[in-house]
């Protein structure tokens, strides 16, 4: 049964070393994942599944301990999800970039609750079968919390990475007002096509979220929400 979820953009910039001088811009959205993240250690789970978008070559599952790295970014800065060490033998497959920014959140605010694993979903997977993985998720404990990882549209100006779209703003507000809200049935109805075309990282993983919380009875708290650099970033937990 789900009994908390954090929902949590999932740029690198999130991480200071990442954003150099601009970390300032991310202060507040820092600050809300860590309030959200609250919610899911007072919540009690059993296990915590981490969720976000991926390639294909980076979808998971993900064991608790599994490496990620922001090398790639330019800083020499190594994660692990969980902060757990991997089992010996394990293949050490890295978390791609969502996970990666999930296990620092995670780190950052010393988890130390519950078993933490790792699961990365296609930006392409049918809503249907986003919402029949969140119910298999469930199903794996009897108290289970979600951190539920990704962006929304990446159009909302000119100088936004998609460039300026103006369907990008009434669908993230859409988004926010249906993450606040732990409006589940809105979730699962979120255009697939339309969060392609808005470069939404987060719809796929959103919907998996909207499979776990069915039947769950959950409330919902916006905790942050705006568009830096032109890219939808937003923050709720669930309870």
């Amino acid at each position: 049964m789900l009994v908390a979820a954090a929902v949590c953009p999932c740029p690198p910039l999130l991480v200071p070393e990442v954003a150099a001088g601009a970390a300032p811009e991310l202060t507040a959205a820092r600050a809300a994942c860590t309030d959200a993240l609250g919610v899911l250690a007072a919540s009690r789970p059993d296990l915590l599944v981490v969720v976000g978008p991926a390639e294909q070559s980076g979808r998971g599952p993900f064991p608790e301990g599994a490496p990620g790295s922001f090398r790639g970014f330019g800083v020499e800065l190594d994660v692990r999800l969980g902060g757990g060490v991997s089992l010996a033998g394990a293949p050490e497959r890295p978390l791609p970039p969502s996970l990666a920014v999930a296990a620092w959140l995670l780190e950052r605010t010393g988890w130390s609750d519950a078993p933490v694993e790792g699961l990365g979903v296609g930006e392409p997977l049918e809503a249907e079968r986003c919402v029949r993985a969140g119910a298999g998720i469930v199903a794996r404990a009897d108290r289970v919390a979600l951190l539920v990882m990704g962006d929304a549209s990446a159009c909302r100006t000119l100088k936004a990475p998609g460039y300026l779209d103006e369907r990008a703003a009434g669908f993230d507000a859409e988004v926010a007002r249906a993450l606040g809200a732990a409006d589940v049935a809105a979730l699962k109805a979120l255009d697939a096509e339309l969060a392609y075309e808005l470069k939404v990282s987060g719809r796929a993983p959103w919907q998996v979220l909207a499979g776990a919380a069915e039947g769950a009875d959950l409330g919902g708290a916006l905790l942050y929400e705006d568009a830096p650099y032109g890219v939808g970033y937003v923050v709720a937990a669930w309870s």
